[in-house]
C-alpha cells in the first residue's frame, strides 16, 4: 500500500465526526473534468486531492467540516488520506448514507481523465480493505445506489458492480499490525499542570506525556510550536483551557474550563489524536 498521509499533506486531524463502523465503503468519482496530466504527474494529483479539500471547505451550503471522502486514489497508485479511518463520511448524500458507508474517491472524472487505470483501481482496493481492517463491512457500493446521481461514472461503476476485483498485479504486502497507541497518566497530567507553571524555566514533571498532549494542542491550532517542550507550562495550560472551552473538547466553561485536564476532555483529546488516558 502506498499511503499518502493527512501528515504529509500538511493537514491537521480531522475534525469530521467519528463513526467506528459501516455497512461498507462506497465509490465515488469527481464528476468533473479531470486533467490527464494526473496520468504523467504525480504533484498533479496531490494538487488536485488539495484542492477538493479547499473546495469542500468554502462550500458554506454543505457546511462540510472536511474533505468529504474518507480516502482517494490516484492513477499512481497512491491511497491519500481525507478523512481516513474512523471517521464518518461527507459524501454520499445526507446523514443516512453517510452513516451506512465510509466513501473513497477515483481521481477520475466526467471529462477528460475518465476512465481509471490498474494503479488506481488497486489503491481503491487497498482503501477498502484498510477500512474493513478498522470498521467497514463487506458491502462495496457505488454513490449511486441509493442517491440520485450519476457518480461514479460508467466506468468505475462497471467495476464496482463486478464486485470491485483486485487488478493483477497490484497485490498490496500484508498489512502490518496496527501500532500500539501511547498512554498518557490523567494523574500525571493534572500533577504536570499543577506544578510546572510555578517551578523553574524549563522544569518538566512527566515530560514525555506532557509532549504528546502538547502535540495534539499544537495539531488542534492551540498551543504554538515552540511551547511544545515537554513542560506545562502557562501557555500549555491557556491552550488546554481553549480545548476544554471547544465544541470538541467538551464545550466547558467557567471553573471547568481551566486548562487542568480532566478525563472526559483528555479521552475527546485522545481520540482525535491516536493516544490512550489511563489513571
Amino acid at each position: 500500500m502506498k499511503l499518502v498521509t493527512r501528515t504529509q499533506l500538511g493537514w491537521p486531524a480531522s475534525a469530521a465526526p467519528t463513526q467506528t463502523s459501516t455497512k461498507g465503503v462506497k465509490i465515488h468519482y469527481e464528476g468533473t473534468e479531470v486533467s490527464t496530466r494526473l496520468l504523467t504527474e504525480h504533484d498533479a494529483c496531490i494538487a488536485e486531492w488539495k484542492a477538493i479539500r479547499k473546495s469542500h471547505l468554502a462550500n458554506k451550503a454543505e457546511g462540510y467540516s472536511d474533505i468529504a471522502y474518507n480516502y482517494g486514489a490516484c492513477p499512481h497508485g497512491f491511497l491519500l488520506e481525507g478523512r481516513g479511518i474512523g471517521k464518518r463520511t461527507g459524501a454520499n448524500g445526507n446523514q443516512d448514507l453517510n452513516k451506512a458507508h465510509y466513501a473513497i474517491v477515483g481521481l477520475v472524472g466526467s471529462s477528460g481523465l475518465t476512465e481509471p487505470n490498474d494503479a488506481m483501481l488497486g489503491a481503491i482496493r487497498d482503501g477498502i480493505e484498510l477500512l474493513r481492517q478498522h470498521g467497514a463491512g463487506t458491502e462495496i457500493k457505488g454513490h449511486r445506489d441509493g442517491y440520485a446521481t450519476a457518480c461514479p461514472g460508467p466506468k468505475l461503476y462497471a467495476w464496482v458492480q463486478k464486485g470491485a476485483p483486485r487488478p493483477a498485479g497490484t497485490v498490496t504486502a500484508p498489512a502490518k499490525p496496527p501500532t500500539a497507541k501511547p498512554k498518557v497518566s490523567l494523574a500525571h497530567l493534572v500533577y504536570a499542570a499543577r506544578h510546572d507553571p510555578a517551578a523553574a524555566q524549563g522544569h518538566t514533571s512527566h515530560k514525555a506525556e506532557v509532549l504528546i498532549v502538547e502535540k495534539a494542542l499544537k495539531a488542534e491550532g492551540l498551543l504554538p510550536g515552540q511551547y511544545v517542550d515537554g513542560s506545562f507550562g502557562t501557555k500549555t495550560v491557556t491552550a488546554y483551557a481553549r480545548w476544554q472551552r471547544s465544541p470538541a473538547g467538551g464545550g466547558y466553561t467557567g471553573d471547568d474550563a481551566d486548562g487542568i485536564p480532566g478525563e472526559k476532555s483528555l479521552k475527546l483529546l485522545g481520540a482525535r489524536h491516536g493516544f490512550q488516558v489511563v489513571a
